[in-house]
């Protein structure tokens, strides 16, 4: 499946975007910065990267984010159905060149009208309160905010609050 914006495209990782993909995002500390993953270090490790992520799309609603002008994989998103027509993001990242160009929104917006398609009737989205991009892009596509928890990051056993938004579909 392909999910369409009018700069981009979702869809499922294929082998040899390993490159693009590691080029543009994966190796990209300020990307990861506000991740639960870690910065991938070399291209052996990306390739490696490449075929966990393949396997793991099988079996969840997650996609690369292509950008349709260059070809390239420049990020990646996806979603998952927490309780019966409630949806919640399952991570959007953009590799730092491309972001402040609009597609933070176009790929939250096609992902809500996604699961509205599936019979959605509420999404919630997910930040780390020091992330103020995110936090922008929610409040810019209609979410409220909910609630936040004290988290903890595996990587580093540093807490960090997480915000939670949401909007019905």
């Amino acid at each position: 499946m392909i999910l369409e914006t009018k700069d981009l495209l979702l869809k499922k990782a294929e082998f040899e975007d390993w490159r693009t993909i590691y080029h543009n995002v994966w190796s990209k500390p300020e990307t990861a910065r506000y991740m639960a993953w870690r910065v991938t270090e070399d291209e052996e490790e990306a390739r490696e990267r490449m075929k966990r992520t393949i396997k793991y799309q099988k079996e969840h609603d997650t996609y690369l984010v292509y950008e349709k002008k260059s070809g390239q994989a420049i990020g990646f998103a996806g979603v998952e159905e927490i309780r019966p027509h409630i949806y919640q993001d399952a991570s959007i990242a953009l590799g730092p060149e491309y972001v402040g160009r609009g597609y933070g929104k176009q790929i939250l917006r096609l992902l809500m009208e996604y699961c509205a398609s599936l019979g959605g009737e509420v999404f919630y989205y997910s930040t780390r309160s020091a992330n103020e991009a995110s936090r922008a892009l929610a409040l810019a596509c209609g979410f409220q905010y909910q609630y936040s928890e004290s988290r903890v990051d595996e990587r580093n056993g540093e807490p960090f609050e997480l915000e939670v938004y949401f909007r019905r579909l």
